[in-house]
């Protein structure tokens, strides 16, 4: 487990072109608008996050999935206690983990 940010916890893996992330998030937590060049997927299995995706803010709960294009400024912030696999591709080597 590694915590990247304050209040997220994380188990994170590489497959050739897509890093998985599966995070614990708790309530409160949140990540600063930011950008990057990856498609990325948010599947949220527990809780309740906010995302901000290009000005537009949307409430996600269980089974609900959120994409965000490339380079689109976004931000999350957990409601609850939140539980989530996130996919970036192609693969984020910034974020580490392990190559299966």
């Amino acid at each position: 487990m590694k915590e990247p940010r304050e209040g997220w916890s994380g188990r994170f893996f590489h497959s050739r072109n897509m890093t998985f992330a599966y995070y614990t998030v708790k309530t409160g937590a949140w990540i600063h608008e930011h950008s990057h060049p990856n498609d990325e997927v948010w599947n949220i299995i527990d809780g309740q996050r906010e995302i901000k995706i290009g000005g537009e803010t949307q409430v996600a709960g269980a089974g609900c999935a959120a994409i965000i294009p490339p380079d689109a400024a976004h931000s999350v912030k957990a409601l609850t206690d939140v539980r989530a696999i996130v996919v970036d591709y192609p693969r984020r080597n910034s974020i580490g983990g392990i190559v299966l």
